[in-house]
């Protein structure tokens, strides 16, 4: 049995068909998803149904958090300081009880004993045990600032995990600019399928990386991606 880790889907259903068989998925391996897997993309709703279809296991990703929060806003009318995307609107709209219930249930961290790893969106603060993380920053995570403090915003400082110095392993998404990330302790799996590069798996224990291409830019890449 192998882990297949996989970076940020948003949507992309069959570059996500497309990297399990690259990655020679066996029904038998563990497929565990660094979040953000609905938004931007084409078939949001298609990830979820494969995701459970699989019985894989994600992380909150940002924008999954953010459509959880647009739900609530069409619910109980919470006042909120912009306008919605039309997009992310219609989106959620179109989410069944189980595609709700499944991102709800999405936990913002997920251990891999048997491989000492740590699955998590964005990223951890060094020096700072997990449970007390800001859970902001654990999805938004980019960059340590010189003080030491973390910053979601990519010019703030160094990327996180540059300093971070285990010693277990972290494996995330979140910072698609920013591409791969290979670093000591920390492994950045976000390259930016949704925006025409790629989706990257890391398969667990051989340590081994798979990408495969995306079929197009399915959206504009911001300096914040």
């Amino acid at each position: 049995m192998k882990t297949i880790v996989i970076g940020d889907v948003h949507g992309c259903v069959d570059e996500l068909r497309a990297l399990l068989v690259a990655c020679e998925h066996a029904p038998e391996d563990q497929v565990v998803l660094v979040g953000d897997l609905v938004a931007k993309g084409p078939d949001s709703r298609g990830v979820l149904a494969l995701v459970r279809e699989l019985g894989a296991r994600s992380v909150l990703g940002n924008h999954d958090a953010h459509l959880l929060r647009v739900r609530a806003i069409q619910e109980h009318g919470s006042p909120t300081p912009k306008p919605l995307k039309p997009e992310t609107v219609a989106l959620a709209s179109n989410f069944s009880a189980e595609d709700w219930a499944q991102l709800a249930a999405l936990p913002l961290w997920l251990t891999l004993d048997q491989h000492d790893t740590l699955v998590v969106h964005g990223g951890i603060v060094p020096g700072i045990a997990l449970e007390q993380q800001d859970p902001d920053l654990l999805l938004n995570l980019r960059t340590i600032k010189p003080d030491g403090s973390g910053s979601r915003r990519p010019e703030d400082g160094v990327l996180w995990g540059s300093v971070y110095q285990g010693p277990q392993q972290v494996l995330f998404g979140h910072h698609a600019t920013a591409g791969l990330q290979r670093h000591p302790f920390a492994l950045g799996l976000d390259t930016g399928c949704v925006y025409g590069r790629e989706l990257t798996a890391f398969i667990l224990p051989e340590r081994r990386l798979v990408s495969v291409p995306a079929r197009r830019a399915y959206a504009p890449i911001g300096g914040n991606a």
